[in-house]
């Protein structure tokens, strides 16, 4: 499965109840780069770049898939260099929580 192919499973795999507080815009910095906005409870993806992301995710493909389905630990992709954040770093702790991984396989 691409990167790009789990990018597009995100607005299904929403959890609205974990993120019903949430306004943002989060950007994937993959070898397809995409953004997913989260607003009034729900979530939309687009292929690109968004014009102001709340947090941005730059990530090898495999270990974006990996993070997402909950295989790869955020922290720990974090302090190995696998995963960079630029923005909201309270924000990109919760990310993986907003999304039910067991539907992203």
């Amino acid at each position: 499965m691409s990167v790009l192919e789990v990018i597009k499973k995100l607005p299904a795999a929403f959890n609205a109840a974990d993120a019903a507080d949430v306004e943002c815009v989060l950007q994937f910095n993959t070898s397809t780069p995409a953004y997913a906005t989260i607003k009034g409870g729900a979530c939309s993806v687009n292929e690109g770049s968004a014009a102001a992301a709340d947090v941005t995710l730059t990530i090898e493909d495999e270990d974006f898939i990996a993070l997402m389905k909950g295989e790869l630990n955020g922290m720990t992709a974090f302090m190995t260099g696998k995963l960079q954040i630029e923005g909201d770093l309270m924000l990109a702790q919760r990310v993986t929580g907003f999304f039910d991984t067991s539907k992203l396989g």
